[in-house]
């Protein structure tokens, strides 16, 4: 799996390519949590779940139908204001979305595990994507706060960190070239 930092950093830069008017607290806080939330599977092998059910790590809590239930329960319950199929409400599910499909996308691009299932519960096929560069994570955190762990920050600000700076300056530029038009 990527870091809590690299799904957490994903999250962020996503969010700043949004609309400035949503770009709040409660918005990022919020889609750093979707972005982090579908390893918390880790905990169901002390359920009794194998690694390869459909309920256990990288399986149903990283597919693509949890990362929509996720997005539409998240949206739901904190922006109850807005009306879910306005403007302003899909364009917030949607950000929900990214950022818990963009979990699943990261970790398929691990140099470990056994591939995520991105279609459960209707197939439980483990999938990785053509490109594995990033180092996968240790389990632990007392593992993460050594050797493995730095390899892993490494990777991460390689093949994750300057993507995000890029899309941020891109934006970032973008942005100021529309406010002088």
């Amino acid at each position: 799996m990527a870091s809590a930092f690299a799904h957490s950093l994903v999250a962020v830069t996503v969010g700043k390519v949004f609309p400035s008017k949503v770009q709040q607290f409660k918005f990022f806080a919020l889609g750093i949590f979707c972005a982090t939330v579908p390893d918390l599977d880790v905990f169901m092998h002390n359920l009794g779940y194998d690694y390869s059910h459909v309920l256990g790590h990288r399986g149903f809590f990283h597919s693509i139908l949890f990362s929509f239930f996720l997005a539409l329960v998240i949206t739901l319950i904190f922006y109850r204001k807005t009306k879910i199929t306005s403007k302003l409400g899909v364009t917030i599910l949607v950000y929900f979305f990214i950022c818990a499909a963009s979990h699943g996308f990261l970790d398929a691009m691990t140099t470990g595990g056994r591939g995520i299932a991105f279609f459960a519960p209707f197939d439980n096929t483990r999938h990785f994507l053509p490109w594995r560069v990033i180092r996968v994570s240790p389990m632990s955190i007392s593992q993460f706060f050594g050797e493995w762990g730095l390899r892993v920050l490494k990777s991460e600000a390689f093949w994750i960190g300057i993507p995000c700076v890029v899309v941020l300056l891109g934006n970032w530029l973008v942005r100021k070239v529309i406010r002088q038009s």
